[in-house]
């Protein structure tokens, strides 16, 4: 979160600040391929040419009750381990940027309370990319709206603060040329209660090859007895190239019959349905612990 504080003096006695508060969501966890950050609903969450794909379409709705004004452009950003975003201005060592190579209109778009608009991408100087899995985010930030001026700023003499929040959203739009070939595996994992109740599911995410990896994460419980019952989950993750680790820790359920210190824990991390769904690794974690022996992290 970002603070941008302005400040203007009216006469001596008059002091008003006005502090603007921008969010950017980078990696949001919706249970559909829709994202949203205020009132603006975006689909897909992503944007992939590959296969051939030199055109693209997202659709931005305004689902609130007042007219908006969005305006268009693209970032860049690294992923950390954990999953956060930074920006940056340099791609990191086998990072190639996608911004040079699509344009895209409208660069501003303005939506009447259930409204809706196509934002349309184009891939241009083919002849210069080169193999490989280019990426930027395009980033939709909502534009604030004109304050009008107090009247009577002269004659204040107290201090009044206005805020105004700024919302914004990033995708990611994703340039592959050449073959794409990639793998994932999980490993390290590892299971513990927080502050001895919250059922806390560690593991690291170990991606190969040359493309970046985006899907579901399901976590099931399997009884002694074999049955499944699911506990936990994360929709739309995502391991960016260059990375090759990314970590997670996800906090489980609390269910009736659901006893952690026996049976299994199995995790699925499986491609959305755009990509039909295909399984991308799978690893399961035995909870029970043998009479006289100490559980110890899975590798």
């Amino acid at each position: 979160m970002t603070c941008i504080t302005r400040v203007k003096v009216a006469h001596s006695l008059h002091l008003r600040i006005t502090a603007t508060f921008l969010f950017i969501a980078c990696l949001l966890h919706f249970p559909s391929q829709l994202e949203a950050q205020g009132d603006l609903l975006v689909f897909p969450k992503r944007v992939v040419f590959d296969n051939g794909k030199t055109f693209q379409t997202i659709t931005l709705s305004n689902v609130g009750k007042d007219t908006a004004t969005y305006s268009i452009s693209f970032v860049q950003m690294r992923m950390t381990e954990d999953g956060r975003f930074e920006r940056i201005d340099l791609p990191d060592p086998g990072q190639m940027f996608a911004d040079t190579f699509i344009r895209f209109f409208p660069h501003s778009v303005t939506l009447a309370p259930n409204e809706s608009q196509l934002v349309k991408l184009q891939l241009i100087k083919t002849n210069q990319l080169k193999p490989g899995e280019y990426r930027s985010h395009l980033y939709l930030r909502a534009t604030p709206k004109a304050i009008p001026n107090n009247p009577n700023a002269n004659e204040s003499t107290s201090i009044s603060a206005l805020l105004t929040p700024i919302f914004g959203i990033t995708m990611a739009c994703i340039i592959r040329v050449g073959e794409a070939a990639g793998s994932v595996g999980i490993s390290n994992m590892y299971f513990e209660r927080q502050n001895d109740s919250i059922p806390i599911l560690h593991l690291e995410f170990d991606r190969k090859g040359n493309i970046s990896e985006y899907g579901d994460i399901t976590v099931n419980y399997i009884s002694q007895k074999g049955k499944v019952t699911k506990v936990g989950g994360v929709q739309g993750f995502a391991i960016y190239t260059p990375n090759t680790l990314r970590t997670c820790k996800l906090e489980l359920k609390k269910i009736d019959g659901v006893d952690y210190s026996l049976g299994s824990l199995q995790v699925i991390y499986r491609g959305q349905p755009d990509s039909k769904s295909e399984l991308l690794a799978e690893s399961t974690l035995q909870l029970s612990v043998p009479s006289g022996a100490t559980a110890t992290k899975q590798h």
